[in-house]
Formats: C-alpha cells, structure tokens, sequence
C-alpha cells in the first residue's frame, strides 16, 4: 500500500453503532495515546508544533489587544479537532502497520473533502462567536488596565477577578462543551469510515449521552492538558497536543463499534 492511499474502508453514512464504556477505559485511551505519541515521533511533535507556533503568532500579532488574543487563542483549540486530523491519521497508520511518517497525513482531509471542509467551516463560525464574546466578557468584568499575557493566565488560574473569571470560565466553558460533543468522535468517523458531517456529528453527540462518565474525565483530561499547554506559553502545546489527538483515536475505537463485515461490503 502506497503512504499516500487512504486506509481504512469505502464511504459509509451507516450510523455506526455506539458502545458504552466505563469510566476507568480513559485510562487505556491515555496509556495508548502515549504510545503513539512515541511511536510517531517527530511526525506527532509537529502537530504539536504548529499549535505552540499559532499561540506564539498570535501572541506577537495581538500584543495591544489580549482580550482579542485571549479569545482567539483560547478558540484555536476549539478547531482542535480539525487541526489534529493528521494525529488521527497517525495513529490509524500505525494501528494497520503502516510506517507513521508525516507527509502522507498532512493531506487525510482530501479522502472525505466536502463533509470535512463543512465540519471546518461549523468550528470556525463557532471560533470566531466566540472570540466576540471573549472582548465582550474582557469589555464588562476585567479591571485594572491593559492586561499582558502573564495577567490573563495568573488572573484566570487564581481567580483574582473571581467576576471575571467565573463568567470567563462559564462562556468559555459552555462554548467548550458545545465542541467536545459534536466533535468528539465526529472527526475520526470522517475519516476512517468518511461519513458524512450531520451523520458524524449525531453519532458524536449519541456517543457523549451513552458515555456521561468517560467523556466527562476525558474532557477534564482535555483541560487540563491545554491548561499545561497556556501555563508554559504554549511549549507545552507541543507535547500535550499530540497526545490528545492520538487519545482521542483511541476513545473513538473504544465507543465506536467495528462495522460488521456485511455492512462494509454493502457500501462498497
């Protein structure tokens, strides 16, 4: 098989079947995502990378607006998702034997192109709503001047404006939720079954309700691994963003049942 022929089976918009897991299973999704990571190697830290670069970028680009730069950097990870689809392919690549080299992931949105691309699209409205409502919240709760990076991180974390960092962490946080349930498992099946968008974002949002628990803990998981990301400006990024994307490979083959052989012989 050439590296750069897509895996994986011909287009299916079955709905896939959805399987409920314990809690404890975020554990395994953790230890195999780290092996990944390590199995990918320069490959995965790109991607890691890139996210560390955009934060370092926009932190240069934005430098007299950080409300503006607050928003938009912490909304970068809401196109996570999309961004990590190579980590995706990473990791499907290295499930099948295939050798994990960057170049041939780089293009694995091009086998399901038009329900990727409206996926994308979906994110980036969603991004840029909530940049909006970033300036809006900085606009209304932040007090004592034209903060810097520094200022919004230690304020954040520490709740020294416990206003502002309440509705901060509630807009942003619902924001967040919104994302992760319509994404979570949504971007996988595009690619690995190259289903179609409304179909993929269903199932995602099925496989949250089936799963409260698991999801929840991968979630916080989620969180807390930017967190480390935004606490060591964006260095971080390039370790902890990686091993969310292969993580989340590993949660999507967990929930997602495999499709029987029948069913993949009928789509082809």
């Amino acid at each position: 098989m050439s590296d750069n022929e897509p895996l994986g089976a011909a287009s299916s918009n079955r709905f896939p079947v959805i399987r409920q897991v314990e809690t404890r299973a975020v554990v395994g999704w953790l230890r195999a995502g780290w092996h990944d990571l390590r199995q990918g190697g320069s490959a995965s830290l790109f991607y890691g990378l890139c996210f560390a670069l955009a934060g370092w970028l926009m932190q240069v680009v934005f430098a007299e607006a950080y409300a503006l730069f607050a928003g938009l950097t912490t909304g970068f990870l809401l196109l996570g998702p999309f961004l990590t689809m190579g980590l995706y392919d990473l990791s499907r690549r290295i499930e099948f034997g295939t050798p994990p080299r960057l170049v041939p992931t780089l293009a694995a949105w091009r086998s399901n192109l038009a329900n990727v691309g409206v996926f994308a699209a979906l994110l980036t409205v969603v991004l840029l709503v909530w940049a909006r409502a970033s300036m809006i919240v900085f606009a209304l709760f932040f007090t004592g001047g034209l903060p810097t990076f520094g200022n919004v991180v230690h304020t954040v974390l520490t709740f020294e404006q416990p206003d502002f960092a309440l509705v901060y962490f509630a807009v942003g946080g619902f924001f967040a939720a919104f994302v992760f349930a319509i994404s979570v498992i949504a971007v996988p099946l595009m690619l690995d079954r190259r289903t179609d968008a409304v179909t993929a974002t269903i199932a995602s949002v099925v496989a949250c309700s089936r799963n409260p628990g698991p999801m929840l803990l991968w979630a916080a998981c989620i969180a807390v691994l930017a967190g480390i990301g935004f606490a060591t400006f964006f260095v971080g990024l390039i370790v902890t963003m990686p091993l969310v994307g292969h993580t989340t490979w590993h949660a999507y083959r967990d929930v997602v049942a495999p499709e029987e052989p029948q069913d993949a012989a009928a789509t082809r």
